[in-house]
């Protein structure tokens, strides 16, 4: 289980393959979920150009960490991982990927999904958005998550 925070531009399938290769074997899981979230060039109705995503080190890696033992404690997954960019970030580049292992689809989709919205709720990240202007401002709260 796995929470990798990075300054750069990473690709998300890269790193999903490359972390597969490296923590599972091949045969002793089922399915993959995985969710990769880019950053969009418009918010709360105004053009954005760019972003500074903040965190507080070493409370944001154990925040992660406790959602990916929640998540663990509710599904059988072999693996899990949250990958989660910090520092400037432009439009249409990853910000996010969670993925999640396990033998059947319904614990993978159940688990990404989890991640993904407690990430969104509980983890410590700041977002300062850049307008078309120049202008700069803090967002309030997160996009609300999808509800059924």
């Amino acid at each position: 289980m796995s929470v990798i925070i990075i300054e750069e531009h990473f690709d998300p399938w890269q790193a999903l393959q490359q972390h597969q290769q490296q923590h599972l074997t091949s045969g002793e899981f089922g399915a993959t979920a995985t969710f990769v979230g880019t950053m969009r060039d418009f918010n709360e109705g105004d053009d954005v150009r760019a972003m500074t995503l903040e965190h507080y080190p070493g409370m944001t890696e154990n925040q992660l960490q406790l959602i990916i033992d929640d998540a663990t404690s509710q599904w059988p997954l072999q693996e899990a991982l949250i990958i989660h960019r910090v520092g400037d970030i432009l439009p249409g580049e990853p910000i996010v990927l969670v993925a999640c292992w396990s033998a059947h689809r319904a614990a993978a989709f159940d688990a990404c999904r989890f991640l993904m919205e407690a990430l969104k709720s509980r983890a410590p990240f700041w977002k300062k958005e850049t307008l078309r202007d120049q202008s700069h401002r803090w967002v309030q709260r997160n996009t609300d998550g999808y509800s059924h």
